[in-house]
């Protein structure tokens, strides 16, 4: 018997690929698409042959794709209803904002939700594997950036459990996007040219921006400035915003929480590079592990923006080596004058 592989369907074209690709490697592949309850009311807001439609979550769309390309793949396709859990998110996301900390949802959906309930699921379908359309690499059981830097997700993905790491498949990391979309549209796939979704699923447009300001944010301050001015800190109990230079953004050191090792836990100060957000460039930098679960990351040069509330990830070259919560910058912001 083939291996049977449970496979998260967004309905896009990297989940589609991958269900594609791992038909053709011979798996027995269970297609899933999670409701989440979050959907457009327009569905016309939602025409995913447009590419300047609205890329937020278009839940009733989505999975519409998600089961053609099931069909047109004969494989078995389930749309599970995920509100009751997707909703612990999105209070996530809310009350990090109240406690003046900027949230990561996709860090927090991706480990809870699309890796923890998708085992939970595979697991009542006796399944050897669970696998999604992220731009990652498995390399001898452990998670490596993808082979397109532009694409790779690994960032999102240092909460994963580590004994669920064999079980993972990642059948796009090798790939870049535009070798994705030829296979789609050689194997008459009906999302090849669909855009990707570059929205949090549950803020259309992207609109959250209008009332919570951000550390590093310059733009929408309320007042004018003979010089470019930036969100220092956010201090909810006053409801206050310290604001001051770009240099006053700099720091040398953060301490962070909630750390999650793919590997065994180092047993002293381990040298490696870390982000400290998504698009942020790996910084040379040592982690040392503090009581509690907490580290302490002390960078070779001084970045800007240490955000509370943002995750900070290991790596080892290309090797994902885990992550941490944020809390607070922990040196060398230049005293203001």
């Amino acid at each position: 018997m083939p291996a049977r592989v449970v496979l998260a369907m967004s309905g896009g074209v990297d989940s589609s690929v991958s269900a594609y690709l791992l038909k053709k490697q011979g798996y027995d592949v269970v297609g899933l698409f999670m409701r989440t309850g979050a959907h457009h009311v327009d569905e016309n807001e939602c025409d995913t042959t447009q590419p300047d439609r609205k890329k937020g979550c278009c839940s009733a769309i989505d999975a519409g794709d998600a089961r053609r390309v099931a069909d047109r793949l004969d494989m078995p396709f389930y749309a599970l209803d995920f509100e009751g859990d997707f909703s612990r998110i999105m209070d996530y996301f809310v009350d990090e904002y109240t406690h003046g900390r900027t949230p990561n949802p996709c860090v927090v959906c991706n480990t809870w939700l699309k890796f923890g309930k998708l085992w939970s699921y595979g697991k009542q379908l006796d399944a050897d594997f669970i696998a999604t359309g992220h731009y990652v690499q498995m390399k001898d059981g452990q998670v490596h950036r993808a082979v397109d830097p532009n694409k790779d997700q690994t960032y999102v993905l240092f909460g994963l459990r580590k004994n669920i790491l064999p079980r993972l498949l990642f059948p796009i990391g090798g790939l870049s996007k535009d070798e994705v979309r030829a296979i789609a549209r050689d194997a008459d796939l009906n999302v090849a040219e669909k855009p990707d979704s570059v929205e949090i699923c549950f803020v259309p447009n992207n609109d959250h921006g209008a009332f919570i300001k951000t550390i590093g944010q310059r733009k929408g301050l309320g007042f004018g400035s003979a010089s470019r001015r930036y969100v220092l800190e956010i201090i909810p109990e006053t409801r206050d915003v310290v604001i001051g230079d770009r240099e006053e953004l700099l720091a040398t050191s953060l301490l962070a929480s909630r750390v999650n090792w793919l590997i065994d836990g180092p047993k002293g100060p381990l040298e490696c590079t870390a982000k400290i957000r998504y698009r942020h460039e790996a910084a040379l930098a040592t982690v040392t592990a503090l009581d509690g679960g907490e580290v302490r990351v002390d960078f070779a040069e001084p970045q800007s923006a240490i955000t509370p509330g943002q995750a900070v990830v290991f790596y080892d070259g290309d090797h994902l080596l885990g992550g941490a919560w944020i809390e607070r910058a922990e040196s060398a912001k230049p005293e203001r004058g």
